[in-house]
């Protein structure tokens, strides 16, 4: 039996993250299962994180993996996307604050769309469409972003909203949250 490898994590500058990848022809196969396998153990060893796509693993396919915690408004188990696409349901989008493995260090306001509608195959190679809202929509986005040689910064309207993430966390965040609760104090 073979045990999944752990793979590098590809960072901003690499050429596989500004190119397009290549569609997986076949969901079931063997190699493509071994590339699944492969970013599932990489995604478990990092820890905690959202999504990954393979070109962020410099393999470039159209494969993401994805998950939504509960405490980010609803609770997606991990998915595999093989050959995903996504289409905007309505005009609406919201910025929100977004990282990237492949851009260490930097988190960044970014532009998404809140409701999409979104297809892909599962390994199995089964037909899957769902409609995402919110922070789920926001991942399968950023996440995709990647399938297409894009990075979360090529999104951004004001580079002013780019900090490092520890500075975020020391300067930004807490202003954020007294912002909210300021916020929700005038709603009640």
């Amino acid at each position: 039996m073979r045990v999944p490898r752990i793979l590098k994590i590809t960072r901003m500058g690499d050429p596989v993250l500004a190119g397009i990848a290549h569609e997986v022809q076949d969901p079931t196969a063997p190699e493509t299962h071994r590339i699944i396998d492969d970013m599932l153990a990489t995604a478990i060893d990092f820890g905690s994180l959202a999504g990954l796509a393979a070109p962020q693993v410099k393999i470039p396919y159209r494969i993401v993996l994805f998950t939504v915690p509960k405490e980010k408004g609803g609770e997606i188990p991990l998915t595999v996307m093989i050959n995903p696409r996504w289409e905007p349901l309505d005009d609406e989008m919201a910025e929100d604050w977004e990282g990237c493995l492949s851009v260490p260090g930097l988190i960044g306001r970014v532009p998404r769309y809140v409701n999409i509608r979104y297809s892909y195959l599962t390994p199995k190679g089964e037909a899957i469409k769902i409609e995402a809202h919110g922070f789920h929509a926001r991942v399968v986005q950023h996440e995709c972003d990647h399938l297409d040689g894009k990075l979360y910064l090529q999104r951004m309207t004001d580079m002013a909203n780019l900090a490092f993430t520890e500075e975020f966390i020391k300067y930004i965040r807490p202003g954020k949250l007294s912002q909210e609760k300021d916020s929700q104090t005038n709603q009640k």
